[in-house]
C-alpha cells in the first residue's frame, strides 16, 4: 500500500486552490514547486492549507549549507510540513536541510534519481546509490526515486531498508503505473494526470484506489 501525493505544478492561486479543494480526501499529501510559488507567492501555502492536506515544498534545494538553511526557514515558516532537496550537492548541504526540517518539526526528502530520461546522464548508476547511502547516513526521512524505473527503486529499497520512505514520481503522464512500483514505495507522486484532468477529483480517486 502506498500513499498518493499530488504534484500541484499549476500556475496561479485560483487554479491551485480549485485542484487542491477537489482532491481533498483523495490524496495523502501534495507538493508544490516553483511554477506555483513563483506565480502566486509563498503565501499560497496558507490558501492551500484550507484543504487540510499536508504540503511539501518541492524546491529541490541545491545550494551551499547557509543558503539551504535560509530557504528551509522560509518554507517551514510558511507552514509547509516537508521539503525536497537534491542530494548531489554533498553531505553538508543535505544535512543542513535535514536538520532544519527536524528543527521545525518537519521532514526532508532527498532526490537521488529523477524520472525523466536525461536523469541517466548523471543522477544514476553508482552516483545514485552513493546519494541514497548519504541520505540514510545524514538522517533524511526518505528519498525520491523514479517510478519510471521500478528496478532502480527496488535497488534503493535494498539500501535503505524499511526505515526510510521512498516517494516515487513519474506515474501517469510519464508512463509509469502504480502497479509497477507500489510494492517498493511509500508514496506515488502524480501531477498532470490529475490536475489536467477534466475531473481532478475523479482522477485522484482512481489513482488513490490503484495505489492501495
Amino acid at each position: 500500500m502506498a500513499d498518493l501525493l499530488l504534484a500541484l505544478d499549476v500556475k496561479g492561486r485560483n487554479a491551485a486552490v480549485r485542484v487542491a479543494d477537489a482532491c481533498a480526501g483523495e490524496v495523502d499529501a501534495m507538493k508544490i514547486g516553483y511554477p506555483l510559488v513563483l506565480s502566486a507567492g509563498l503565501g499560497i501555502v496558507k490558501d492551500l492549507a484550507k484543504a487540510e492536506i499536508p504540503i511539501i515544498a518541492d524546491f529541490k534545494v541545491a545550494d551551499i549549507p547557509n543558503t539551504n538553511s535560509l530557504i528551509c526557514e522560509e518554507v517551514f515558516g510558511a507552514g509547509c510540513s516537508g521539503i525536497i532537496t537534491h542530494a548531489f550537492c554533498g553531505h553538508d548541504s543535505l544535512a543542513t536541510c535535514v536538520d532544519a526540517a527536524h528543527d521545525h518539526g518537519g521532514v526532508c526528502y532527498a532526490v537521488c534519481e529523477m524520472s525523466h530520461p536525461g536523469a541517466l546522464d548523471f543522477l544514476s548508476g553508482g552516483n545514485a546509490e552513493k546519494m541514497v547511502e548519504m541520505a540514510k547516513a545524514v538522517g533524511a526521512d526518505g528519498i525520491i526515486a523514479p517510478a519510471t524505473r521500478p528496478e532502480r527503486v527496488g535497488v534503493f529499497r535494498g539500501i535503505i531498508g524499511r526505515g526510510m520512505k521512498i516517494y516515487s514520481p513519474g506515474v501517469g503522464t510519464q508512463g509509469a503505473r502504480p502497479e509497477d512500483v507500489k510494492m517498493y514505495v511509500d508514496g506515488l507522486i502524480v501531477g498532470r494526470a490529475i490536475y489536467e484532468a477534466t475531473d481532478p477529483k475523479a482522477a485522484a480517486h482512481e489513482f488513490h484506489v490503484r495505489s492501495k
